[in-house]
Formats: structure tokens, sequence, C-alpha cells
């Protein structure tokens, strides 16, 4: 049975059409899936991210912890940094992708993907390497996610503009948002300037109204899981169990960045090593047929199968249909025509740099 958020009556209230995701019931939308995506783009959107889950890691190895079990490098980080990383099992695929939060030496917040929670708590501690704890605050902690050009604007009517986070991948602590005790977090997952608020369950509905009033001159509207697809997949965002699996490596899905292949020593590195250069790439699609390309369709170079499209949809903002796929290294230059299968069609593409937009870009 499917978990509900602390905003399940409030997504009713509003007119939101539940669904069942990552084991819990959740908005698909409200006014539409375009609206709200716009919305995001132009002005802010409102989501509910209560599902995704929180574990504590802390004790005196606990930095030591999160670089042997994270491809990243956590050394460093200053309190309220915040890094993402891919958790990698042992061949070096992936086992989730999260993000880590400094809270103070040798205590950190990681947050991971709602479906993966008992998947990536179990796996943690299992490989952990003592010196350290590991709580699930999951049930603890609420979250929502404020995204748009005009979410500053719309935040600093609840709080103190001095406690707002500046910099992209840090937070603040302990800041009241409207009377509401927050982490209040520069981050989100729609290729935006945004925050992601994290505060007690029993606070949600009282944060999420205070934040839609706020809002409302600012052209604020609550959001659904539609749009947080369609912002992410425009904004060439991986997602986990599409351009991430236990299949796929970081560097196959382009997240070299975040493998810090200098550190000592962390799960994976051996099999990456022994992999070597990546065969395949993630690469982005833009669709110069007709039709809309989706996720598990094979892509065609030359009329032979090259590779499979791991996500696809139509960008609203950008006005036309884009996909990633994972495509043979030596075939994923950009330029290069492709052809996708859409049910027995074959639908005309070109492979495109990634991400598709970038904040303030009006075209492809």
């Amino acid at each position: 049975m499917e978990r509900k958020t602390p905003l399940y009556e409030t997504h009713l209230r509003y007119g939101g059409k539940m669904v069942p995701f990552g084991g819990y019931l959740l908005p698909v939308q409200y006014q539409g899936v375009i609206a709200e995506h716009m919305a995001v783009r132009t002005a802010c959107g409102l989501f509910d991210v209560s599902h995704m889950c929180e574990f504590l890691c802390e004790g005196p190895r606990a930095l030591e912890n999160l670089n042997w079990l994270l491809t990243n490098d956590f050394s460093g980080m200053r309190d309220g940094q915040a890094r993402y990383s891919p958790l990698c099992n042992e061949t070096g695929g992936v086992v989730d992708d999260l993000l880590v939060y400094k809270e103070a030496d040798n205590r950190y917040l990681i947050v991971a993907n709602a479906s993966n929670r008992e998947k990536d708590f179990a796996w943690m501690q299992q490989h952990r390497i003592g010196g350290c704890t590991l709580t699930d605050l999951s049930d603890q902690i609420a979250q929502l996610a404020l995204q748009g050009p005009r979410a500053q604007a719309i935040l600093e009517k609840l709080t103190d503009p001095a406690g707002i986070p500046t910099r992209y991948y840090t937070a603040s602590f302990h800041r009241p948002v409207d009377g509401v005790d927050c982490m209040i977090s520069r981050t989100g997952y729609t290729g935006e300037d945004g925050f992601e608020l994290y505060f007690a369950p029993h606070q949600a509905p009282r944060l999420w109204d205070a934040l839609l009033e706020a809002g409302k001159a600012e052209g604020l509207v609550p959001c659904g899981l539609g749009a947080r697809d369609t912002l992410r997949l425009e904004a060439g965002m991986p997602l986990y169990g599409h351009e991430l699996t236990e299949e796929i490596t970081p560097l196959e899905a382009g997240l070299g960045f975040f493998v810090k292949m200098s550190k000592e020593d962390f799960i994976g590195k051996a099999a990456l090593l022994a992999q070597g250069e990546p065969t395949r790439r993630r690469v982005g699609l833009k669709v110069t047929g007709r039709g809309i390309v989706r996720e598990h369709q094979t892509v065609y170079c030359g009329g032979e199968p090259i590779g499979e499209t791991t996500s696809g949809t139509h960008c609203p903002f950008l006005g036309c249909a884009v996909a990633m796929a994972l495509l043979p290294a030596g075939q994923a230059e950009v330029g290069t025509a492709v052809e996708a299968d859409v049910r027995g069609r074959r639908v005309a593409a070109e492979i495109v740099p990634l991400p598709f937009y970038k904040r303030g870009q009006t075209a492809l």
C-alpha cells in the first residue's frame, strides 16, 4: 500500500490528481503539466517532495565512511555546503544518486530517492566501515521545493533575507519560514534557481498554504510530478531508473565530474578502473521528425540499431521533442543523424549537446 505525505489532504483540496509514485500517493498535476512547467520557467512553482528520504550519518568517522560509500569527495566541505554523488555497487553500477549536506563536523544529512529508501539504507549499513551511525530520518522530515525565477522574491516575504543561502548547493539551518523551523537549501531538480525546504511534517500544510499565499502576486502555482519530470528532462538531468541504474555506470551517464578517481578508494572504483574509457555515453537527442520519443525505444544509425532511449518527452518551454539515450561512444558525436523506433515507425532525430535547456535560454 502506498504511503501518503503530510500534504495528501492538502493536494486533494487544491485539486491535485493523485497517482502512485515511489511508494507514495502524489499529485501528477493540478492545472496541467504544460501550464505548471511554464510557470516554473517564467515565474515559480511549488512541489511536494516529502517522499524523498533522509539519512543522518554522524560520528568520528562519518567523513571516512562517506568517502568510501560514495564516488564524490566530501573532504574540505564547509558547514552548510551540499555535494551531489552517485552511490555505486562493486561493478561500478549506480545504486542511487544522492545529495549530501554537511551540518557540522562529523554530522551529514544524506537525501536519497524515495523508491530506494530501504535499499539505500540497507546498502550503506552493510558497507559502512564503522565509527559512525546511520539513522533513517525520513518519517521525521517533510520537504517542499520552491522553484523558478521568482522563488527568492517569494521566500523573502516569509523569512529574513539574510538567512537565505546565496550560493547554489548551500544551505542554512534552523531558519524560520513563516514561523516554521526550516533548513533552506538552494538546490533543485528543474534547471531553475530555487530552494528546497526541510522541516517537521506536521508543519507541511501550514507552510504550503503560506507559500502559495505569499506567491500569488509572483505567479506561483502548485506543481505535480508531471512538470517535475518534463522540467528535469528539459534541463538534461538524469533520473534514477532511467539514465542511472545498477547496470549503468556514472561515467557512462556523463557524471564523471562526481566520480573522484583520485580518492584512495571507494566502492566501485576498481571496477571503473578495469572498465577503462566508457564504451557508451548518455547523449541528448532533438527530434527533427514528427513524433515524440519516449523511453526504451531503439535508436538506429545508418539503418542499424545502436542503442536505446532512457527518457523522452515534448519540452513545453523549448517547444520541441527531446530524448536522452545511451549510445556507443563512437557513434555519439553531436550532429549525428539517428532515428528512434516509435511504435514501429522510424522518427528522425539529431544528437545535440546536453543540457537541452540552460537558465535564460529560449531555444534549443
